[in-house]
């Protein structure tokens, strides 16, 4: 796979902006752990391999167990998860698959049962970022590192 385009060249001003919503939602006061469990659910969802590789790190630096990062996928099958990351997910699935889903009051409910407006503004902006990001990274065809015992002799 090779790279087509890097948007941070192309369009400067508009990546800051992505930089800086990054930066709000981060400093929002929603948990860093819930945070990327949603941008890795959104980027499975998506099939982003170069923000998997990213949001597992980043989950992991953050505590997250490998367990629950394995079975994140079927998180409705698994205890791991507490209401509030239920809630996140659902949301998560729902605004990530919105063509289809068109964000069902049943998920919107479960969510504010968990969340108060500010939190359910943030997610949700959070929620749009990461398939900003995965847009761009399929689309422009960015490329996860590689460890050297995968790497493909050329």
């Amino acid at each position: 796979m090779k790279a087509r385009l890097n948007p941070a060249t192309a369009a400067p001003e508009a990546y800051k902006a992505m930089v800086a919503l990054e930066t709000a939602i981060k400093n929002s006061g929603l948990e860093p752990s819930l945070i990327e469990l949603v941008k890795m659910r959104a980027s499975q969802i998506n099939g982003c391999a170069f923000c998997l590789d990213m949001h597992s790190k980043d989950a992991r630096a953050h505590g997250e167990t490998e367990q629950r990062l394995y079975l994140l996928s079927a998180w409705r099958e698994s205890p791991l998860y507490s209401d509030r990351e239920r809630a996140a997910l659902g949301w998560t699935e729902a605004l990530t698959l919105v063509a289809d889903t068109h964000a069902p009051d049943a998920d919107y409910e479960v969510l504010a049962q968990q969340f108060g407006p500010a939190e359910q503004a943030n997610l949700t902006m959070l929620i749009g970022a990461i398939n900003t990001w995965n847009r761009l990274a399929i689309g422009f065809r960015f490329v996860h590192p590689v460890a050297p015992a995968h790497a493909k002799a050329s």
